[in-house]
Parts: C-alpha cells; sequence; structure tokens
C-alpha cells in the first residue's frame, strides 16, 4: 500500500506573473510584449510568415528569437492585441484552450529525429506530453516558467540551462531507459530516476502530478519544493530505477552555426541566426520562403537565438548559406556578432540599465572576433539562463561591471573591472587568455 503523500507547502500568495504569451500580453517599455509559444521549437514556412505578419501588422516589424526556442513580438499597441491573437490563431500557432498558452514549455534538440548520433527520436513523446500538458486541465496550474526538457542524446542539445524536470536517454542493462533530473541542468548534475525508455512520458507525468499535490494552491518551481522535500517524496510508490546513478556520458556540443549532419542520406542542417537574436520580419519571410525553395518548409529554432534549416541536399548547402548570410544572417560561429548575448536592454524594458544590444554590436567591432560575453541590463540576466564565460552587468547607460564565470563564486563570477566603458571593456575581455572563455 503507497504511504499518503505528505502535506502540501502552506498557500503562498497569489501568483503574478510577468511572464508573457500569446493570450497575456504584457507591458514594456516600447510596447505590449508577446511570446509566442513553439512546440519543440518548431514552426512552418506558413506559420512564420504568419509571425512575420503580426510583426508588421500589429507589432515594431521585428521578431525576436528566445532562449528556449520561442518567437516575441514587441511594440504592440492596447488596440492591435486581439487582432495580433486572432492572427496567430488562424495560423494554428496558438493553445489548444486558454488555460494551456502557459504550459508549453518542453524543450527538444533543434535536430530532434535528424541526428545520426541520437539514442531515440524525441518527437512521438514530445507529442504525447504535450498532448497531456494542453489536454488536462489540472496541468494548466504549473507556472508560466514551469520547464521541461526532453533529451535524445542528439549532439547539439542545450546541457546547461536548468530544467524543473527532464529527461535523458541512459543505458541500463544494456536497455535504453530516460533517466529523470528535477532542478538542475542535464549537463552538470545526477538523474534521480529511470525508466525503460517508452515509459518515460508516464514517469514525466507521474513527477508532474506529485509536484502539483505537494507544491500547494500556488505551485511554483520545482527548485521551491526540493527545498522542503526530498526528491523521494517525488518518486513514492513509483515504479523506477533509483539508481545510485553516475554523471550522464559527457557529450562535446558543437556551434549551432554551420552545417550539421542528418541521418537522412544526403541532407544536412544548416544552423543560421539573427544578430543578437532579433530578425527583421522580412528577413524572417525571406528565410521562410528560402526553406519551402531548398528544404522541407520547415524552420526549428534552437535554444541560442537562432535556426536551423533541416533538409538541405548537401550539394545545396554552401548556396543556402550565401542567401542566408545576403539576408544580413549569421551563418559562422566565428563571427564576431556570433559570440555575443545581449537582452533587449533599456530600450524595452524599464530595468534596463544600459541599450545592451546597440552596446553589444560596438563591443563586436571593437573585438573583431568571436568571444562569448553576455551583456545584460540587469540582474535578472534574462537572455542567459546560465552564467557565461564573460558577464557585462549594466550599471548605467554605457557603463559595465566585468565579471568572469567561476564554479567556485556565485552570481556571474569573478570581477574584473568596475563601471567600465564598452572601449574599458573590449581591452579588458581582449587581455583575457582564449582559456578563460572556455572553462
Amino acid at each position: 500500500m503507497n504511504k499518503p503523500l505528505p502535506a502540501p507547502l502552506p498557500a503562498a500568495l497569489p501568483r503574478t506573473s510577468a511572464c508573457p504569451g500569446l493570450l497575456r500580453i504584457v507591458a514594456a517599455r516600447d510596447g505590449g510584449l508577446c511570446r509566442i509559444k513553439l512546440p519543440g521549437g518548431v514552426i512552418t514556412a506558413a506559420g512564420a510568415e504568419a509571425v512575420a505578419d503580426a510583426a508588421r501588422q500589429f507589432g515594431n516589424g521585428s521578431v525576436e528569437l528566445t532562449n528556449r526556442a520561442n518567437v516575441q513580438l514587441r511594440g504592440i499597441t492596447p488596440a492591435n492585441q486581439d487582432r495580433l491573437i486572432a492572427l496567430v490563431m488562424a495560423a494554428g500557432l496558438g493553445p489548444a484552450s486558454a488555460g494551456a498558452d502557459d504550459v508549453r514549455n518542453l524543450m527538444l534538440s533543434p535536430m530532434a529525429g535528424l541526428d545520426p548520433s541520437a539514442a531515440l527520436d524525441t518527437r512521438p513523446l514530445a507529442a504525447e506530453l504535450l498532448q497531456a500538458l494542453e489536454q488536462r486541465p489540472h496541468y494548466h496550474q504549473l507556472s508560466p516558467k514551469f520547464a521541461l526538457q526532453l533529451d535524445g542524446g542528439e549532439a547539439l542539445a542545450e546541457l546547461q540551462h536548468a530544467h524543473d524536470l527532464w529527461l535523458s536517454p541512459l543505458w541500463l542493462h544494456e536497455e535504453l531507459h530516460l533517466a529523470l533530473g528535477l532542478a538542475s541542468a542535464i549537463g552538470n548534475s545526477l538523474p534521480v530516476a529511470a525508466v525503460p525508455f517508452r515509459q518515460g512520458v508516464a514517469l514525466g507525468l507521474a513527477v508532474l502530478d506529485r509536484f502539483l499535490a505537494l507544491a500547494g494552491p500556488a505551485p511554483g518551481r520545482m527548485r521551491e519544493v526540493l527545498e522542503h522535500y526530498p526528491a523521494s517524496a517525488l518518486l513514492e510508490g513509483l515504479d523506477v530505477y533509483q539508481g545510485p546513478f553516475g554523471a550522464l556520458p559527457p557529450r562535446v556540443v558543437p556551434p549551432a552555426l554551420g552545417l550539421h549532419l542528418q541521418k537522412q542520406a544526403g541532407q544536412v542542417s544548416v544552423g543560421v541566426s539573427p544578430a543578437l537574436g532579433r530578425l527583421p520580419a522580412d528577413a524572417l519571410s525571406a528565410l521562410a520562403r528560402l526553406c519551402c525553395e531548398v528544404a522541407q518548409g520547415e524552420l526549428r529554432l534552437t535554444p541560442w537565438q537562432g535556426v536551423i534549416i533541416p533538409g538541405v541536399a548537401k550539394a545545396q548547402a554552401q548556396a543556402v548559406q550565401a542567401q542566408a548570410q545576403a539576408m544580413g544572417l549569421l551563418v559562422d560561429h566565428r563571427q564576431p556578432l556570433a559570440g555575443l548575448v545581449a537582452c533587449t536592454g533599456s530600450a524595452g524594458c524599464q530595468r534596463g540599465l544600459a541599450d545592451t544590444k546597440a552596446d553589444a554590436r560596438q563591443l563586436a567591432t571593437l573585438l573583431g572576433r568571436a568571444v562569448p560575453v553576455h551583456l545584460t541590463g540587469c540582474t535578472r540576466s534574462c537572455a542567459y539562463p546560465s552564467v557565461a564565460p564573460m558577464t557585462l552587468l549594466a550599471v548605467s547607460p554605457g557603463r559595465y561591471d566585468l565579471f568572469s564565470r567561476d564554479p567556485h563564486l556565485p552570481g556571474f563570477g569573478r570581477p574584473l573591472g568596475q563601471d567600465l566603458t564598452v572601449q574599458d571593456a573590449a581591452m579588458h575581455i581582449a587581455a583575457c587568455s582564449r582559456s578563460t572563455f572556455d572553462d
């Protein structure tokens, strides 16, 4: 007989969230902000055209790519919100019901079903999991920030984002299992349980049920529950293998920009990216037309604010890269802007203390090479969910504190300079050894 669940956490304050969605457009300094969640990061060419139209008609004319493989539109006036929502819903990019808009936070590799080195194709499992999240109303209680990851062992995978719940392939007793992790990142944590891979979705949903039971009337994030209960409280009575486990096999993630071999004979996927994650609507339309002409009419967004064009014939790959570059897209990870990540900054955010995107362009010119630097307008670090090798934290317009990542120090790491101009920051960064960026 199963033991009764521990008592849920006491009631928290009612949830207030500035986390945008399609049906919840939130106010920002530059107007309304709308986030369109793309299940698995996939969008058809027709869907991309609809997003571009929405940006032109009702937004500021640009589309932002997020680090969760979604798209954002900015500059939306209150008078245009209903028309924007109607356009996006008509394109099939909205949730199955209003309550399901927040819960589609499921990350896959942009190479799911394509990578010849993957242990499994996660797309059927993802479809099953998303269907349950959308169609079972009790999951609609989940926080808009509650995030899940389904990993198939692909080379091109985000291993440093912390997710509330993740599943990743693990071989046990010569049988493929899915390992479960909680409130952590795949690349630097240990699993807490595992099941044969076909039972992975059932395990994930069972743990979500336990989480909701323990989290109380205003469920937040998994880490908050784990501060009060051990992981075993979420696994009590479930038919799982609980280890002990070692670390998952290490993986070296290649740059997303460039060419990626597919398991489909004669095909590659082409990785491109808009500078600093912001794409003019006309460029998105052009990219949608290109993927229809040379590939399968599908775009896959990456968690690095880029796009994968799958199904390109090897013989056409270089021509596709040239066309993408002519659209103003980055195609090589060695380009100076390819190393930089910047939040929207003071141009669009009330909390931003500097125009981070403009400063990032200046920094790229000064550095002249790709260096992994994150420019953030405030301490929330919205554009980069883990700690970057180098971080510039805005303290006033055009001035930053510089940090180097150090696993032994909290926050952004070791201070390297305070109240620096962009020019001074570039000199400090250029003086750092390359090992600083790779540790």
